[in-house]
């Protein structure tokens, strides 16, 4: 028993310096990243409207809202590029949890996508996938 709490101590104490690293990173992704995820949006939004809500914070290179592919309805959820980073963190201060169309949005920086390792566009999706079958 003694073990698993000195382990857990360790594991705490560890995680103190960890937890300051995503802060870091959302700082530096910040500093060069011009690409907003903007979530929480109403489905009867369109890009027109995106882009005139963020437009007042600097120059929109492109406002596109996620679509079923299959229905074409909206999926709530879009992104916004700036031309310039300055632009971005400033609609980030001033947009997160605000109303737009009715609905409180969700405003963050973009996670970049993560990208196939198996050098197809597939998507993956579990499985043996490419297990050497």
């Amino acid at each position: 028993m003694a073990f698993y709490n000195k382990v857990g101590s360790i594991a705490r104490q560890s995680n103190a310096h960890i937890s300051s690293v995503p802060s870091m990173l959302n700082a530096i992704r910040a500093m060069s990243s011009s690409k907003l995820f903007i979530g929480g949006l109403s489905f009867q939004i369109n890009e027109q409207c995106l882009r005139d809500a963020f437009s007042s914070f600097g120059d929109v290179d492109e406002a596109k809202i996620i679509t079923d592919r299959d229905s074409g309805r909206s999926k709530g959820f879009g992104f916004v590029t700036f031309a310039d980073s300055e632009s971005a963190s400033s609609a980030v201060s001033a947009m997160d949890g605000q109303p737009l169309n009715g609905r409180n949005i969700r405003v963050s920086f973009a996670n970049d996508k993560p990208r196939n390792t198996f050098g197809d566009n597939s998507g993956g999706g579990g499985g043996y996938g490419n297990a050497g079958f």
